[in-house]
């Protein structure tokens, strides 16, 4: 494709080519559309889509509209050295997790003990993410405060958790505070009949709870970064 056919493109297409372009350089398969619209700034992904139809009518893309992340770029762009272009590998089935909310990673929030998640509020991960554990047996949150910012999890970042009741001394769990009315996330040791719940951060305490007060709902599995 020349030149001149892409210059003929608005700059928004030519953005989405450049995003797309890149994404594939550095993961190996393309984006999803939500991620596109991020990184392009387009708030609607009927917008996304049909600059995405308009690219694949200038011969830029091929689409499937059966698989999640179905583009694939066929035309090489501008400045780019021929047969320095990735291969792309087929995308990863993706699973849908639901997100049942916020999780404080500062000092506990507040939050109802009985949630239901919006069937619509879901993220997508890939299957490495579970660890190997059924979607049915995870959920997700999303994490305000910064308490745990040296485990490497700030504000906005995506946590996945296996659900479950125990922890061991170290792990990184979700903690209902029954007499507090008020979930947390962080390090868990049980230290005779008591609850240490250790932040990760230079400057924060740790909180010491009634061990029959702390109820474990989850321990971390993976998660994913805010960018």
């Amino acid at each position: 494709m020349a030149n001149k056919d892409f210059n003929k493109l608005s700059e928004r297409q030519r953005n989405i080519l450049r995003f797309i372009e890149s994404y594939v350089e550095e993961n190996g398969f393309p984006p999803t559309i939500r991620q596109i619209g991020e990184a392009t700034n387009i708030n609607s992904t009927s917008v996304v889509n049909y600059n995405l139809n308009k690219l694949k009518d200038a011969g830029y893309l091929s689409r499937s509209q059966h698989v999640s992340r179905g583009l694939r770029l066929v035309s090489q762009l501008p400045g780019e050295r021929k047969g320095s272009r990735k291969n792309v590998q087929p995308a990863p089935k993706m699973l849908k997790i639901f997100k049942w909310g916020y999780i404080q990673a500062g000092k506990p929030l507040p939050t109802p003990e009985d949630a239901y998640p919006d069937e619509h509020d879901a993220v997508e991960v890939t299957p490495a993410l579970l660890n190997g554990y059924d979607p049915a047996e995870v959920f997700a949150l999303e994490v305000k405060g910064d308490s745990m910012i040296d485990a490497m999890i700030r504000e906005g970042d995506i946590v996945i958790f296996k659900r479950q009741e125990t922890a061991n001394n170290g792990d990184m769990v979700a903690v209902w505070l029954s007499d507090r009315g008020e979930t947390t996330l962080k390090y868990f040791h049980k230290e005779g009949s008591r609850i240490r719940l250790q932040p990760a951060h230079p400057t924060m305490e740790a909180i010491y709870v009634d061990a029959r007060q702390c109820r474990v709902e989850g321990k971390v599995l993976s998660v994913i970064r805010h960018l």
